[in-house]
Order: C-alpha cells, then sequence, then structure tokens
C-alpha cells in the first residue's frame, strides 16, 4: 500500500496519524498503558479523517478529562469517558466544549444538565440507555415516544400522582440545542433532520406561585428572627419595587440609594430589560412613599460607606451571590437560604423568592392601577407581558363587574 503524503500539522498530545487503507491520514486519541493499568477510564477513541475536527475534539474534550483525572478529580474525568463518537451522550459532550455554552450562567447550565441526565439516562427495553444510543438511531418517533415517556410523575410504588411538563419541556429544548450546536461543530456527522426539533411542546399551566402580603409579613419577620434581616428587606424590595433577584442583591449599591444630589430618590435598576427608573420616595407633601422599607435602608445607608446595599448577615459580610464569571452571578447560596426561612416560617413549600415579586405584582392589579402605571414601577418594554406577572384575583373581577354595573347604571341615566 503506498502512503498518502503526510501533513506536517502539529498534534494534540496522544493523538496520532496513521493511513487509512481507504486512503488519506486517520486521526485517533491514544491513552498510554501505563495510564491505562493505573485505572484511567478513557479509552483510546478514533477521531476521524477531518483535522481540525480531530483536534477540537481531543484539545476541548478528551485532554481536558484526562488532565482532570490525573490530578485526581474523577468526576469530571468519567463525564466523557462514556461519550463515545456519533452517541447521544456524544453530542450532550460536543454541546458542553462550545462556547455557547460555557458562556451561559451556572442556572442555565445546570438546567441543561439536568434535562441531559433525564434524556441521556431513560432506560430502554434492551436495558442500554438512551445516551449510548447512535444519533443517527434517534429519530422523531423515538423523541415523540419519549417525551410520552417523561411526561408522568410517579411515586416510589410506581403510581402516577401527576406530570412533570415543564422540567421534561425543558430538558427537550436542551436537547434541541445541544443537537443544532453539535451538527455546526460537526458538520455531516448528524442526520440533518434534529429529532428533538418541532416537537410541539405545550407549556405547563402551572403559574410561579404568588405571595400574599400576609405571607411577605411572615417571611420577614421569620428571616428577622434567624439573623437574617437582608433577606427580610431584600423581600420587601421585590415587593415594593418589582425587581428581581439580580437587582436587588448583585446591583443595588449604597450610592443608588438617596445619593447627595438626589437625597429623595433611589435608583432602580432592572438588570434584565436593561431599564434604569428614578424613584420619588417622598409625596409632594413630604410624607415617606415606602416608610418600612426606607426605615431599613437609612439604617444601612448610615452604617455602609460603599458597595452592595445588601450583603449576608454573618461573617465577612460578603455579597449573596458568588461570581463564576464576572457578568453571571450565581444566586443558588441566597435561594437555599430562602427555602430554609420559608420553611421555618410554615409557609407554603413551593414559593420562592420570585414570589414575592409576583405578588408585588399582583398587588398592583387589586389597587385598579393601570397597564400603564404598572410598567412605569416595573420597566418592562411592553404591556403584553404584564399578564404573567399581575395574577387574576376575586377583587380584581368585582372590581371589573362594579364598573361594568356603573357604566351602564350612567347609560341608562343618560337614555332616560
Amino acid at each position: 500500500m503506498i502512503k498518502p503524503p503526510r501533513t506536517a500539522l502539529p498534534l494534540p498530545r496522544y493523538v496520532e496519524r496513521r493511513p487509512l487503507k481507504s486512503g488519506g491520514w486517520g486521526h485517533f486519541f491514544h491513552v498510554p498503558s501505563k495510564y491505562k493499568r493505573n485505572g484511567c477510564p478513557l479509552h483510546d477513541e478514533p477521531l476521524g479523517l477531518d483535522y481540525d475536527a480531530a483536534v477540537k475534539r481531543a484539545e476541548t474534550i478528551l485532554l481536558p478529562a484526562f488532565d482532570a483525572w490525573l490530578s485526581g478529580d474523577t468526576k469530571t474525568a468519567t463525564m466523557p469517558a462514556v461519550a463515545a463518537v456519533g452517541t447521544l451522550d456524544w453530542v450532550f459532550a460536543e454541546y458542553r466544549a462550545d462556547r455557547r455554552y460555557t458562556k451561559l450562567d451556572p442556572k442555565s447550565r445546570r438546567n441543561h444538565e439536568n434535562g441531559f441526565k433525564l434524556v441521556g439516562g431513560f432506560k430502554l427495553k434492551d436495558g442500554t440507555l438512551l445516551g449510548d444510543r447512535r444519533a443517527a438511531q434517534i429519530d422523531t418517533s423515538i423523541t415523540d415516544k419519549l417525551y410520552e415517556a417523561l411526561l408522568p410523575l410517579k411515586d416510589d410504588d410506581g403510581n402516577v400522582i401527576g406530570e412533570r411538563r415543564t422540567t421534561v419541556n425543558h430538558a427537550m429544548k436542551s436537547c434541541r440545542r445541544a443537537w443544532n450546536i453539535c451538527a455546526r461543530r460537526n458538520p455531516g456527522k448528524l442526520p440533518l433532520v434534529n429529532p428533538f426539533a418541532q416537537m410541539g411542546l405545550r407549556s405547563s399551566d402551572r403559574e410561579t406561585p404568588t405571595a400574599t402580603f400576609e405571607e411577605l409579613q411572615s417571611f420577614r419577620a421569620k428571616a428577622k428572627e434567624m439573623g437574617l434581616p437582608s433577606l427580610a428587606t431584600g423581600a420587601l424590595i421585590a415587593w415594593e419595587w418589582l425587581q428581581r433577584e439580580v437587582d436587588i442583591f448583585a446591583t443595588f449599591d449604597v450610592a443608588h440609594y438617596r445619593p447627595k444630589e438626589r437625597p429623595n430618590m433611589v435608583r432602580v435598576v432592572h438588570e434584565k430589560t436593561k431599564e434604569e427608573n428614578w424613584v420619588p420616595l417622598f409625596t409632594d407633601d413630604g410624607k415617606p412613599v415606602y416608610p418600612e422599607l426606607m426605615a431599613e435602608l437609612d439604617v444601612i445607608k448610615r452604617e455602609r460607606i460603599g458597595g452592595l446595599i445588601l450583603r449576608r448577615d454573618w461573617g465577612e459580610r460578603g455579597p449573596w451571590p458568588t461570581w463564576p464569571k464576572p457578568d453571571q452571578p450565581d444566586f443558588t447560596h441566597l435561594s437555599r437560604k430562602v427555602k430554609e426561612v420559608i420553611r421555618a416560617a410554615g409557609l407554603r413549600d413551593e414559593l420562592s423568592f420570585t414570589s414575592f415579586r409576583h405578588g408585588g405584582f399582583t398587588e398592583t392589579g387589586d389597587a385598579e392601577l393601570t397597564d400603564r402605571e404598572i410598567v412605569a414601577q416595573s420597566r418592562h418594554k411592553s404591556v403584553k407581558v404584564l399578564p404573567k406577572y399581575v395574577k387574576r384575583t376575586a377583587k380584581q373581577v368585582t372590581t371589573g363587574a362594579k364598573k361594568r354595573r356603573a357604566y351602564r347604571d350612567k347609560q341608562d341615566a343618560n337614555n332616560a
């Protein structure tokens, strides 16, 4: 056999070129025998003819996993070891290695990983896992059946007690995204039709649990009792100023509250919509608009020179979020503490910190604020999203009925 001309392009560690009987040079990842004897979970693997694709897989997936194993991080090392090229798990691994995954915030990555675990770990009738199935064998009929099989929520005895539509919908969307990214990274290696696309997913009817004002008060009282007054203040900010966690705990600075140039106002920032709003703190006759909240913030302002206004209530009083990346705050620890307070206060377990913001929105509806007035406070760019936040209540229905009756009576009087 005549060997083809050998390229001089450099190769990553443990990647070899070998001439193929069909012609051309193939690329192979080879784990040295001494590491195999020591229990290295990675295996030898063909990387194909394409030089760029071979280098990319070696440098972004295989070698990082090998180095992690070498340093003792076996959890990281085992992930790509089971992802044989061309399988569904390989599709997930390719997405993990892409910048469009690595730049995501920690919460989004966790949601994707939960989806990959749910789908890839689904056990087939022959006892194998779907993640080990060749991607080329997975078609739309399989994903439709998978969706129906994953929907039921069962107890320990196997009895169906509900459904997990939101979770399964997220899983399908994660797989769809991973398939699309993998196909772009590996042209021609996946079927043209993404089996996770156009599944006709129907959203869950479940709404974000909305806290009542009484539940807000109970949460605040218990948080203060547990030595977490910053969470009590944060919940009231969410209720009054309709802000999200990132706005309250990762953006709200001491300098934003009653600065020298605007001593009677607060700068309310909405990071998601990139909107800001200077909110007046006093009425025209000098009365405080938010007396309880202002009393708590005034105390903090007197004790703090600068930095985030709400910080942890113990130790060195560091920020509530962590920052795995500079622009991606992680609120995992905050969410756990909030749940501890909710349970200690005996409140509904489905409540979360977001429930207080939604409660504030619903109060705006009960108080008969117009859509324009609500948008002015929330800084949403469209009134179309308001039904998601301003929940329908009996009071709103009654108020609407009274207004219609008043209008009807007025019309009757005019026609008399």
